[in-house]
């Protein structure tokens, strides 16, 4: 509540929403600081929530201004073989924000970027329209082509873009939308890039504590993704045989009890031996989860899994695959267009055409043509594999605000549920993830779909949470 005044709960609530909609600045941040969010409805403390992270990023906006007027609007020179550049600069930083040194000048870094060469971006900070993470990655993933020389016309347009990204996307997928652009209108640049970081891959190991290790591998992006589909995929194998296993052990674990309950008035000591057993037989197999699975299948991992496995482990009816999404004039060497590596994002169109070169290929048509709609109706509830294969190509990720995983793993759900009334089609149905798919399903959240991939969430206390439609040229 308001102390300077007494109003009622409902007006504390309408100047919350007032607030949130307002423009950031001293006067709404000095109102929020005097409200209980704890004597707010379940709504209001959601709108609280928001209100605060608009003047987090008020407040952020003019820490950018702050480090730039201590370390200057560009980079120092090193002043004797014995320094660095920005040296003392950067110690005045860490020290007055309590940071580490490589902290401290990335903090540094990223202000000089905003500052300088992307004004939009700190007009959107300072209002309160994007999050100072969302300006972090557009400084961070700008940063290169700036100091390449590029058009500030070019950057001008990929910051609008990145900006307007940012309304409804997470700061991770902006910085995917940032490469994605810079990969659409920097071609040579962007390949000149990743030749450059091509060079740089390694794999490092750091000792840690009770007996284990850390493992770093800095690799391009297409052996990355191969390395950890196998991976997922014999590790999904594993978890499965030891599920089958387990089983059988409870079985035996099963019988044992009845031998128990048969032989327990003839044998008291005979009945406990058996009793301890049974007890070994169940915790045997502890619960391992997924990520453990994956560690293991790393070590046993072999080059040629993927190839000499193809029909088994199939994932929403097809096997592992490294999915590529190129257009076909850059497959056919008349243009040079990024491709769109699933789960990544774009590559250059050289190792796009390289990496097609053996592949299998699937056609899907991006724009509308009038009659050729994916629409089964109600005749069955699992959909065709053409409408799998569709969905799986259309939405790539969990359909849920912010969420990235992959659909190989996810499920196949009917927006209205088919027992409802919903039909198998391309409008109503589309790719959640198994903790979003319970969240729709028993955590009362709402989902409104549309033909195009958008979607439209509602939270249980009446939040909407729009998801717009993926380009299938652009990583989701």
């Amino acid at each position: 509540m308001l102390k300077e005044s007494k109003i009622s709960d409902r007006q504390v609530e309408e100047l919350v929403v007032e607030l949130l909609r307002s423009p950031a600045g001293i006067e709404p941040l000095s109102k929020l600081v005097h409200i209980d969010p704890q004597e707010l409805d379940r709504a209001g403390r959601i709108d609280y929530l928001s209100a605060l992270e608009k003047q987090t990023a008020w407040l952020q906006a003019l820490m950018q201004n702050a480090i730039v007027a201590v370390a200057g609007d560009e980079p120092t020179s090193a002043e004797s073989l014995y320094s660095g550049v920005d040296e003392a600069e950067r110690e005045e930083v860490a020290t007055a924000l309590r940071l580490s040194g490589n902290t401290a000048q990335i903090r540094i870094d990223v202000a000089r970027t905003l500052t300088t060469h992307l004004p939009v971006t700190c007009s959107a900070l300072a209002s309160g329209e994007i999050s100072a993470a969302h300006a972090n990655v557009i400084a961070r993933e700008s940063a290169e082509m700036i100091n390449r020389g590029i058009s500030p016309e070019i950057i001008a347009g990929i910051e609008a873009q990145a900006v307007a990204h940012s309304e409804f996307h997470t700061p991770a997928q902006v910085a995917s939308k940032v490469r994605n652009l810079i990969a659409k209108n920097a071609p040579e640049d962007f390949q000149e890039i990743v030749e450059n970081a091509r060079e740089c891959r390694r794999v490092n190991i750091y000792p840690e504590p009770d007996g284990m290790a850390t493992l770093v591998a800095l690799l391009p992006a297409p052996d990355a993704q191969t390395i950890m589909l196998a991976i997922d995929k014999l590790a999904r194998r594993s978890k499965s045989r030891d599920q089958e296993e387990q089983g059988r052990e409870q079985n035996l674990f099963q019988r044992l009890n009845r031998n128990l309950d048969k032989h327990q008035a003839q044998n008291q000591h005979q009945a406990q031996n058996q009793s301890s057993l049974a007890q070994r037989v169940v915790t045997n197999h502890g619960k391992k989860s997924i990520d453990a699975y994956r560690a293991d299948a790393l070590t046993t991992l072999a080059a040629h899994f993927l190839t000499s496995t193809e029909t088994d482990e199939l994932n929403h009816r097809r096997p592992v695959t490294l999915n590529l999404t190129l257009d076909l004039p850059t497959a056919l060497g008349l243009a040079n267009n990024p491709g769109q590596l699933a789960g990544y994002g774009p590559i250059p169109a050289s190792i796009a055409r390289e990496l097609a070169a053996d592949g299998k290929w699937r056609r899907f048509i991006t724009e509308p043509i009038t009659g050729a709609l994916l629409d089964y109706g109600r005749q069955s509830y699992e959909p065709p594999q053409a409408l799998v294969d569709f969905l799986m190509a259309r939405d790539r990720t969990c359909r849920f605000p912010g969420c990235r995983q992959p659909a190989r793993i996810s499920d196949i759900d009917h927006a209205i549920p088919w027992e409802k009334g919903g039909n198998t089609n391309l409008e109503n149905m589309g790719l959640l993830c198994r903790r979003h798919h319970r969240l729709k399903t028993h955590g009362g959240w709402t989902l409104t779909s549309h033909k195009d991939g958008s979607c439209e969430w509602i939270s249980p206390h009446g939040k909407k949470y729009l998801v717009p439609a993926r380009s299938i040229n652009e990583v989701a």
